[in-house]
């Protein structure tokens, strides 16, 4: 079975964002006044074959936790859908 991913990427609450922190004040001076705390991450896409929806989790979650991800600085979440024919 053929499955779609997609991974949402972002830094831990509890460290300094500086691309966020960046943007946020560049957004305050060109008007966008009442936007706060932005944070900026990493959206990634792949489609994987596996046996069933569980595996593709499973497969997934191990992708993020040895490659995609720094687990000392980042946090993630994830979709796993099945690709209809």
């Amino acid at each position: 079975m053929k499955f779609s991913v997609e991974i949402n990427v972002m830094p831990l609450k509890a460290l300094l964002d500086p691309q966020g922190k960046a943007v946020n004040q560049t957004m305050k001076n060109i008007g966008f006044k009442t936007v706060e705390n932005v944070r900026i991450g990493k959206h990634i896409i792949f489609e994987l074959e596996a046996e069933n929806k569980k595996k593709a989790e499973a497969m997934t979650e191990e992708a993020c936790k040895k490659i995609l991800i720094n687990p000392i600085m980042e946090s993630f979440e994830y979709t796993v859908k099945e690709v209809k024919k």
